[in-house]
């Protein structure tokens, strides 16, 4: 059984949502964020990264920084960019790019079934990210951003996503980076809360960070009030759930300082004891198994030699092979989500971002990876298991701005 519960969305006008709605927080470097608001004061990077739209190495996790955001919120909702909604709903949001269109709900999710396990994750969460998130929910005193989940979709479900995008959008535009945006608001929410009832379980396909830091601002907000009664808006918390056969996933790639205190020569001979070597003209690979390397401003194939067992879900994933047999033993990385030699850097960047990091000397070697899927996901997070940090990019990303939850 999945809950589902409508809200009361903090939303934009409609003639400002397309320049209100913004990335996600996490995926805009510090100089894109100061860049965007220099050039358009609406945009909702402004709540999300307000160190952004303060001086130049304000620490973005600061009491200063997170009174700003809160700030910006409101100040945005007095100048009438942003109103609430005054009767709850959920709301069917549509991207679509490049002949690809993912359709999915919008609404608000039990923090009690995340707990319990029926929101399923397969990915550790860095506790300085989620302190981050969760100081960020409590002084702003909102959900500013979407948990992307997936869902097995149901035929009731796609039913009613089909007559619903049948009428007329709250929100028609296409946002910069080429991505159509459509959302329509549906008061009368009985037949989908009932056809969720019937989904067993819900997965995170991006945004654990987010996830826990409900979780946790849930847990601040109810010691703090004497007559919790578990109905609150905290104890639920905002997500676009979507059916899994709608997504793609892109590769997660990762690039490398340095190598290990090795020459060239020697890493190449060290790769060598366990992968195929071979000169590419390609840069992303076409088969899994198969792991793209830049480094010296060539190409190399990578291909594991060893035995691989596809039965196992976690060890049998390209991301599990890379880190158990190259980056750990050869270049030292022990704890990916820990070691500061090793930047991840997401598909929708495209493999030239590899290529200009290396050779702009700011990494030595860098890995180009096949995508993981949907079945991966479902397979690991099935079994209460978790994958190597970093393993999914999902594009397109689900924009900040649109729709927000007050708690």
């Amino acid at each position: 059984m999945s809950i589902i519960k409508p809200f009361k969305a903090i939303r934009p006008v409609v003639d400002k949502a397309p320049q209100v709605s913004c990335p996600p927080y996490d995926v805009v470097y510090d100089s894109e964020a100061r860049s965007e608001i220099a050039a358009n004061p609406l945009t909702f990077l402004r709540v999300t990264r307000p160190e952004a739209d303060m001086a130049e190495g304000t620490n973005g996790s600061s009491a200063e920084a997170f009174k700003r955001g809160r700030q910006n919120l409101e100040q945005f909702i007095r100048d009438g960019v942003l109103e609430q909604d005054a009767e709850d709903a959920i709301y069917v949001y549509q991207l679509s790019v490049d002949g690809q269109t993912q359709t999915g709900v919008v609404a608000c999710c039990s923090i009690d079934e995340y707990e319990q396990g029926t929101i399923k994750k397969h990915e550790k969460t860095r506790p300085d990210k989620v302190a981050d998130r969760t100081g960020h929910m409590i002084a702003v005193g909102a959900q500013t951003g979407l948990i992307f989940l997936a869902f097995r979709g149901t035929e009731k479900l796609r039913s009613l996503i089909s007559d619903a995008v049948a009428t007329e959008p709250l929100y028609d535009f296409r946002c910069p980076v080429g991505v159509a945006q459509r959302v329509w608001r549906i008061t009368d929410t009985a037949d989908w809360v009932e056809a969720f009832a019937e989904v067993p379980a819900i997965y995170i396909a991006d945004g654990h960070h987010r996830a826990e830091s409900a979780k946790l601002a849930r847990e601040e907000l109810r010691a703090a009030n004497p007559n919790h009664s578990g109905s609150e808006e905290y104890n639920f918390v905002i997500a676009g759930i979507f059916p899994a056969e709608d997504l793609k996933i892109l590769p997660y790639n990762r690039v490398v300082r340095d190598l290990n205190g090795l020459s060239k020569e020697d890493f190449l001979a060290a790769v060598a004891n366990s992968f195929s070597v071979e000169l590419t003209a390609e840069t992303q690979p076409a088969n899994r198994g198969d792991v793209c390397m830049y480094l010296g401003g060539e190409w190399y194939k990578l291909t594991y030699t060893g035995g691989v067992d596809r039965s196992d879900p976690i060890n049998s994933l390209d991301v599990s092979i890379l880190q158990e047999k190259l980056l750990t033993p050869i270049l030292g990385i022990g704890d990916p989500r820990t070691d500061t030699r090793i930047t991840f850097v997401g598909g929708g960047r495209g493999t030239e971002e590899l290529v200009r990091l290396v050779d702009a000397g700011e990494a030595e070697v860098a890995f180009s990876m096949y995508p993981t899927t949907m079945d991966d996901l479902f397979a690991v997070a099935d079994i209460d298991e978790i994958m190597p940090p970093k393993s999914t990019w999902f594009e397109p990303k689900l924009k900040d701005g649109l729709l927000i939850h007050k708690i």
